[in-house]
């Protein structure tokens, strides 16, 4: 049993031994691609991804051949193609709720000088739909559209979990568990105070409806979910970079980002109840 397999099982899926395996074990290959890791050859990806060398070969052949992957023969690695860009645009446009968001979104940004945010999960971290920059303080740390971010360690995510259905919040914990324990020595100690964060940022947000955490130095960020009826769940944010302490910004944030979030539900929910 590989890697694969083994995850399909902790998920609770039976491993499939159709055609569909190659299919998935093609989109493990394409996460592997990070920004700081976008060239790399079948040793590399095979590490990544659990698979064996022989596999990864006949994947990144088949990628290539297909365009997703452009081969690179002085470094003998892989490097994403253009159509997988193409395939991000086009799930970006098509989303209704950036549509109607991003706007209200760039008003508040502007406005307020803040940061602000939209986001949906994927696996254990949240990945960025939309970013509008408007700080306060310049800050070293840029956050674009597609960046991805831990959900165990940041508002975002600890705003999705409060809004996810049991079954999941139940896997994450167990996987972030496993993630500490399976790890660097020393992570697994820190697991007791991070779950108790995790479980109290989740009460916090099924109480007042948001959450807030500093995981980057000098960096406050508020998050809400926002659960709309036919859609995953997406989460709002607002950030800044400042000195305070995380108790006065969220004071001061909660409240707009609030105001935010209940106006991106009600533009959904106008959306859908229009006639085609």
């Amino acid at each position: 049993m590989d890697a694969q397999d083994a995850q399909r099982r902790a998920r609770g899926r039976p491993a499939n031994l159709l055609a569909n395996r190659s299919l998935e074990r093609g989109i493990e290959i394409l996460r592997a691609f990070r920004p700081g890791s976008e060239v790399l050859g079948n040793g590399e990806l095979a590490e990544r991804t659990g698979l064996a060398r022989s596999t990864v070969s006949r994947l990144t052949q088949s990628l290539v051949d297909t365009g997703f992957l452009q081969y690179d023969p002085a470094l003998r690695a892989y490097r994403l193609g253009v159509p997988v860009l193409s395939l991000a645009h086009a799930m970006r446009s098509g989303s209704t709720v950036l549509q109607l968001a991003a706007p209200m979104m760039r008003e508040l940004a502007q406005a307020e000088h803040l940061n602000v945010g939209l986001a949906m999960a994927d696996r254990d971290e949240m990945v960025y739909l939309e970013s509008i920059r408007h700080g306060r303080k310049a800050s070293l740390r840029s956050v674009v559209a597609g960046q991805r971010v831990p959900m165990a360690q940041t508002s975002l995510g600890r705003a999705w979990l409060a809004a996810a259905p049991e079954a999941e919040y139940v896997a994450r914990m167990a996987a972030f568990s496993g993630h500490a324990s399976g790890h660097a020595p020393g992570r697994a100690a820190h697991w007791p105070a991070l779950r108790a964060e995790i479980e109290a940022a989740v009460a916090h947000v099924r109480q007042h409806g948001w959450c807030a955490a500093s995981w980057q130095p000098e960096v406050v960020a508020i998050s809400a979910p926002l659960a709309l009826e036919h859609y995953p769940v997406h989460v709002l944010n607002v950030s800044l970079s400042t000195r305070a302490s995380v108790a006065e910004m969220a004071r001061e944030l909660a409240p707009r980002l609030m105001r935010l979030a209940a106006g991106i539900r009600t533009a959904v929910e106008t959306a859908q109840s229009e006639p085609l």
